[in-house]
């Protein structure tokens, strides 16, 4: 192979569209914008959203609830995928759970729910409980601590 044999993979190069270059270009007189109107001009362009005039779309569909900005949002992990990750006697704390990959994105601290059986015992180390996890995680003799 040779330098002068080299050439683009096909359909990586692109001629560009020149418009308004005579009719024989296919684009030539209107330049594709068909005739007249607010879409035919020089430096047109309406906001995102504009209908024209008419009242938007997001300011006729009314308003719905509030959004509280000083509400703890937390992990949730259950029972269920501590006892399929971990060994028995294991300490479980946020550390853990991101290596093992039951926690990807950590909002507000991590909070255990009860869903599922446990009958290893671990501690827990955990910024909230449910009750039902709380019982289970006790009653399978290990701790659950909150931090």
């Amino acid at each position: 192979m040779q330098l002068h044999d080299l050439s683009p993979a096909v359909g990586s190069k692109k001629e560009r569209k020149r418009i308004g270059r005579g009719p024989a270009s296919g684009q030539g007189k209107t330049a594709g914008k068909g005739h007249k109107g607010q879409k035919a001009r020089a430096g047109r362009g309406m906001r995102a959203g504009f209908e024209g005039g008419q009242m938007p779309l997001q300011r006729r569909i009314p308003k719905r609830g509030f959004n509280n900005i000083f509400a703890t949002e937390f992990s949730i992990v259950n029972v269920a995928a501590l006892e399929e990750r971990f060994e028995n006697g294991a300490v479980i704390d946020l550390e853990a759970l991101v290596n093992a990959g039951l926690v990807t994105k950590v909002l507000d601290g991590v909070k255990i729910l009860g869903n599922g059986d446990l009958t290893k015992n671990f501690t827990v180390k955990a910024n909230a409980f449910s009750e039902s996890a709380k019982q289970k995680i006790e009653a399978a003799g290990g701790k659950a601590e909150v931090i």
